[in-house]
């Protein structure tokens, strides 16, 4: 992968210190802060392999580069999408690495850099220092690999990973490995020192709501900024006021930004909606058009998350996307048994010839050889 280059911000070369101190919120670039606190299109960021799984390095940093050009806020790197996988491939450091620098070399802005945080609690609070080292301002908490403990033990584990990176949540559904969590846990998550956001992804109102209830029981919404992972209500998400009444007071809150798997696939057309939606909140306008685009935008997810067979096929879902833009050279996964559901192709070229507004392809194709140098 090479070394580390010395170009951005002072926070790149901390991995060198062997005296790693924790990063918290208020040692961030103001930038930084300014961005996560207000709410920003952030795609997952994909994982490119070459046909022999290795990592294609090329169209890796093609894919960093399209999301910035795109006008992305951040990424998220190492997560879900990014494969779990990764860490048992010895690709976790290279992928993150990878990712900063191409990010630090591409843009003339700043951009929020998000690193997918696993594992018990050893692996999550070296997962998080390596991402401190590698100049990461924010890290994604999955909690999947800590199922059966109680709520103590939880909160606990959080509170070590927090201790070392400024934290999001990240409340992943159960059909793909998430754990069910109580609204009286995301109060205590939120309460957390250098808690900073989460990603609200259970595909499930009822527990979309016990997110959004804790964190102003917590007293905690002016601090922790809350992301849309609901894949499939992307639009509503992020325009729907959410009112909790907490001691006779009712409390309005917004799901500000997206964090989202979603986007990592027509990422330019995603910036746009979100600057769209988030004018229309701050109006309190929002037109019948608007609110029709959700269901747009769900069936689209339908397809790309493969949800008839239970989201089998989901990451191969959005490689494919990619694959037909050129931005990867195949939808080739970790696993050699993901791929594609029998049919998914057939709903992928359904949804882009229904709504060609949702696409992007037209940029792409402007700019791929770009990206590809």
């Amino acid at each position: 992968m090479g070394k580390l280059t010395t170009a951005g911000p002072p926070l790149i070369n901390r991995r060198l210190d062997e005296n790693l101190m924790p990063l918290l919120a208020h040692d961030l670039p103001a930038a930084i802060r300014t961005i996560l606190a207000t709410g920003a299109v952030v795609p997952a960021h994909p994982l490119a392999l070459t046909a022999e799984r290795k990592l294609d390095a090329r169209h890796q940093r093609a894919l960093t580069r399209y999301y910035i050009d795109a006008g992305a806020g951040g990424l998220a790197v190492g997560v879900h999408t990014t494969q779990f996988a990764i860490r048992d491939a010895g690709l976790f450091e290279p992928v993150l690495t990878l990712a900063r620098e191409t990010a630090t070399e591409w843009a003339n802005r700043p951009v929020a850099m998000i690193a997918g945080i696993i594992g018990t609690t050893a692996q999550a609070v070296r997962e998080a220092d390596i991402a401190v080292g590698l100049g990461y301002h924010a890290g994604l908490l999955s909690l999947a690999a800590m199922g059966g403990v109680n709520e103590d033990a939880l909160i606990a584990h959080c509170g070590a990973v927090a201790a070392r990176i400024p934290l999001f949540g990240f409340y992943l559904q159960p059909a793909v490995g998430g754990i069910v969590l109580s609204a009286g846990f995301w109060r205590r998550f939120a309460a957390l020192d250098n808690v900073i956001g989460i990603k609200i992804a259970p595909f499930n109102r009822y527990r979309t709501r016990d997110v959004v209830r804790g964190v102003v029981e917590a007293g905690a919404q002016d601090r922790v900024t809350l992301y849309t992972g609901n894949d499939d209500h992307i639009v509503l998400d992020l325009v729907t006021p959410h009112v909790v009444n907490v001691g006779g007071r009712d409390v309005t809150v917004r799901i500000r930004g997206g964090l989202l798997g979603h986007w990592s696939v027509w990422t330019k057309v995603a910036v746009e909606l979100h600057a769209r939606c988030r004018q229309a909140s701050a109006s309190g306008a929002i037109d019948a058009d608007l609110l029709a685009l959700d269901s747009k935008v769900t069936d689209c997810n339908a397809a790309i998350f493969d949800v008839a067979n239970n989201f089998h096929g989901v990451i191969a879902g959005c490689h494919e996307v990619l694959r037909r833009q050129g931005l990867l050279a195949g939808i080739w996964c970790l696993d050699p048994h993901e791929g594609l559901s029998p049919g998914q192709a057939l709903e992928i070229d359904r949804v882009v010839k229904t709504y060609p507004e949702l696409i992007d392809d037209g940029f792409v194709t402007a700019n791929l050889s770009r990206w590809l140098s």
